[in-house]
Formats: C-alpha cells, structure tokens, sequence
C-alpha cells in the first residue's frame, strides 16, 4: 500500500511530479503518457508501476526499495535541470521530508 506523499518519476527525464493523495494521482494521470519504467515513489521509498496503474489503477510495487540517498539524487537532479537551487544545500532526514520538498513548486 502507497504511503502519501509520493512524487512521479518519468524514465529519461530530471523532472519529478509531486502527488500528495490518491485523488491527485487520479485526476493526474489521465494526461500521462507513460511508459514501462516510469514509477510513482512514496514516502517510504518503494516505487509503484505507473504503466500498470494507467491500464489497470492498481498500484503495483516494483522490487527494490529508493533510499533517502536515492531520492535526495533525483531531487537533486530535478533542481540542477531547473537551475534555481544550490545544490549543495539540498539535504534531507526523511524520503517524506525530501517528497514534501517537491510540494512548494506547485504554488
């Protein structure tokens, strides 16, 4: 079972996707083209088919677990592609704490 909040990771591509409820990812995902590799992760580190959830909307989990160091690097990657963000200060104790960070470009 997903742990919220979560982000949408697209193979290929630095940009990540904050998905704070079942409900967003519901009305977000009808406008995704995805493809075999592209995953959603949540605040535990566990990633989840997004191929498999846009033809079935069944969540399911892939092998493997992100680990903070994991997540920080794709946060990390994402504000580097943006440039907007030293990435040196980027440090976090949590992945939900690392996921929530990705939250503040929505407003």
């Amino acid at each position: 079972m997903i742990t919220w909040p979560a982000f949408i990771k697209l193979d290929g591509d630095h940009e990540l996707f904050y998905i704070a409820s079942l409900e967003q990812l519901q009305s977000e995902s009808h406008d995704l083209i995805v493809g075999e590799q592209d995953c959603i992760i949540d605040a535990k580190g566990h990633a989840y088919s997004l191929l498999t959830y846009t033809t079935t909307e069944l969540l399911e989990r892939q092998q493997g677990i992100y680990s903070l160091e994991d997540v920080t690097q794709l946060i990390r990657a994402h504000e580097f592609h943006k440039v907007q963000v030293c990435l040196t200060k980027i440090h976090f104790v949590t992945i939900e704490e690392a996921i929530e960070s990705l939250a503040f470009e929505l407003g």
